[in-house]
């Protein structure tokens, strides 16, 4: 029975929150685990806490960076609040939020960062129900999936595939790179093209050599709240496999 789902996450635009919360919210160079069970929750069509704290804690979860897009994220300029009939922003205490001298609404400026043209292989390992139940509900997602922010929406199908592999590394390293067509990859910016030795991240245990402390584990959407969980990041050994799915191509 599989233990382990493929994703292939791919859009123009992509963001992966993982440390800040205020005016400048960055990405991640990769999809984070908390952005995946996210993902995964939105398929499934969960919002509550319970059921997310548990799914996170049941899967795990490693990344390969097949085509990691351009080096620098897009930095788009936001602003939030400042409507005068309505202020959006509220104080601690609940109450609207002013400018002290002018009493106008509060206008707060918020810069967001994307990753561009991005293309990354996703691995989630768990028991074959969690995975059976996980492939059901992205190939027929209860609600539209995005790619970290709701405005990033995926320019291809979720689903990759299914396997049976004895480590996250494993997966990762044997399945293939799977595109629509050469046009997708081969018109890109030459730096934009498939990595062959691409850059991968895996969960593991905090013993491992290299292994690095983040906070990407969910336990509260309501309140923003993460575990920490340990991150072992190296460079594919071999030359990664790339297919078409067009085989006219």
């Amino acid at each position: 029975m599989p233990n382990t789902l493929f994703l292939r996450l791919t859009s123009p635009l992509q963001s992966w929150g993982e440390d800040s919360q205020w005016s400048e919210r960055r990405t991640a160079p990769e999809p984070t685990k908390s952005g995946i069970v996210g993902l995964l929750a939105c398929t499934l069509g969960w919002g509550d806490d319970e059921r997310i704290r548990d799914l996170s804690r049941r899967v795990r979860v490693g990344v390969r960076c097949d085509v990691p897009g351009t080096p620098a994220p897009l930095r788009d300029y936001h602003t939030v609040g400042g409507g005068y009939d309505e202020p959006q922003l509220l104080t601690a205490e609940g109450k609207p939020k002013y400018i002290t001298n002018t009493k106008k609404p509060h206008t707060e400026p918020t810069w967001r960062y994307y990753l561009c043209d991005a293309s990354f292989l996703v691995a989630v390992q768990s028991d074959a129900k969690t995975i059976e139940q996980l492939t059901h509900a992205v190939e027929f997602p209860a609600w539209q999936p995005f790619l970290g922010r709701k405005s990033c929406v995926p320019a291809r199908p979720l689903l990759d595939g299914v396997g049976d592999y004895d480590s996250l590394r494993a997966a990762l390293e044997q399945h293939p790179a799977r595109f629509l067509n050469r046009e997708e990859i081969e018109g890109m910016d030459k730096r934009l093209r498939v990595d062959k030795h691409p850059r991968i991240v895996v969960e593991c245990e905090s013993l491992e050599p290299g292994s690095v402390r983040r906070r990407v584990q969910l336990t509260s959407r309501k309140y923003w709240l993460h575990e920490p969980r340990y991150l072992r990041e190296y460079s594919a050994p071999n030359e990664i496999e790339v297919e078409y799915l067009d085989k006219g191509a």
